[in-house]
């Protein structure tokens, strides 16, 4: 849990126009694509109906996607 409060941190670039570095950004973005995966999971939790719809609607889009 200390990963995550160090989010509430105030941005490391406090620098005005300092230029974003690349590892700053991959860690941004792994930080963003973790929390959007753990609110799908919660969404699934307690949506498990709409959760199952929308999994059997995306492998049906799957199975009719022509390459």
């Amino acid at each position: 849990m200390s990963e995550r409060d160090s989010r509430d941190d105030p941005p490391r670039r406090a620098r005005p126009g300092a230029a974003e570095t690349d590892a700053e950004r991959r860690r941004r973005r792994a930080e963003f694509l973790r929390d959007l995966a753990e609110a799908r999971a919660l969404r699934a939790r307690v949506q498990p109906r709409r959760a199952k719809t929308a999994r059997l609607r995306h492998a049906m889009r799957m199975r009719t996607f022509r390459w």
